[in-house]
């Protein structure tokens, strides 16, 4: 659906463009917008490789693990119908901390992992289990530390203060993060009184 949607704004960007006489302002926009976009991927690209390396990193020297721990008891209030040393809470933990740094594209893969290992434990039901509502609506509003993207971004034009988003990132997502678990235990312990749980 939706590519049929950015068809449908391009043959009519372009019609209004030949009824307007203004086709060669639309063919140098899509030449410079198209080296803008190499060059601002290019440059995302670098912060990406360099945050995921040093995921990997942590991961390898076990910083995950003790991660884990300190926040077992956070998990298994967040997560209480997954084992604490199942694999599904490495994943969560994972993609969290992806999205902590700001890595939204690397948390993808991490929170599609998760997924899997929480339909495994849900014994493959079409049916989405508690947790991984739980986990949806955290991923969505996560808590952003470092805002590395947006950093980047910045970066590539010339912001003079590119860091500047840092507190008001930190303030926004933790409000989003609060107001997403507490409307998850609302409508889960609702069920719950329900007699749907």
């Amino acid at each position: 659906m939706v590519n049929y949607i950015w068809v449908g704004m391009t043959v009519i960007g372009v019609l209004f463009a030949i009824v307007n006489g203004t086709m060669d302002e639309v063919n140098k926009a899509l030449f410079v917008s198209a080296k803008e976009a190499v060059t601002l991927s290019i440059g995302l690209m670098s912060i990406l490789v360099f945050w995921l390396g040093l995921m990997k990193i942590a991961e390898s020297a076990g910083l995950l693990e003790k991660l884990s721990f300190l926040f077992r008891p956070l998990m298994r209030w967040l997560f209480p119908d997954i084992p604490i040393n199942h694999p599904a809470m490495g994943y969560i933990l994972s993609n969290m901390m992806a999205n902590t740094f700001g890595l939204g594209n690397a948390a993808t893969p991490l929170g599609i992992k998760a997924m899997e290992q929480m339909k495994e434990l849900n014994g493959g039901k079409a049916k989405v289990s508690r947790s991984m509502v739980t986990f949806l609506a955290i991923n969505t509003s996560s808590i952003t530390l470092i805002p590395t993207t947006v950093i980047a971004i910045r970066m590539n034009y010339d912001s003079s203060n590119p860091t500047d988003i840092v507190f008001p990132t930190i303030l926004a997502t933790a409000i989003s993060a609060v107001g997403a678990i507490m409307i998850d235990r609302y409508f889960y312990y609702r069920r719950k009184r329900n007699g749907r749980e």
